[in-house]
């Protein structure tokens, strides 16, 4: 019987949904609320969630909200984590596909 994801994990995908969705607001202020609703008195993930989502997707077009999420407390040491994982190359197939449209499949 599948489990499905646990308590933390889906707090923190819907954290991460609401960033993403209000990635281009030019006012913060009802996007940081909703996060706070949505986070209960889970201030640990809230802080976890916005923090590595802040120093991942922080660009230009987001930087308004950027700005205003890293404001909140506790989200530096995530913003750290954000940067590592923004470092990290890119997942590829390996080089003996390099050319083909699919794998071969063996029978």
């Amino acid at each position: 019987m599948p489990r499905g994801l646990s308590p933390a994990v889906s707090l923190s995908v819907h954290l991460d949904a609401i960033c993403s969705r209000n990635r281009y607001t030019r006012d913060p202020v009802p996007v940081i609320a909703e996060l706070y609703a949505t986070a209960g008195d889970r201030l640990d993930i809230l802080a976890e969630s916005v923090g590595t989502w802040v120093r991942y997707f922080d660009d230009e077009p987001v930087r308004i909200l950027c700005a205003a999420l890293r404001a909140l407390p506790d989200v530096e040491p995530w913003i750290a984590v954000g940067a590592a994982r923004r470092a990290q190359t890119d997942h590829r197939t390996p080089e003996a596909h390099a050319g083909a449209s699919w794998p071969l499949r063996r029978a």
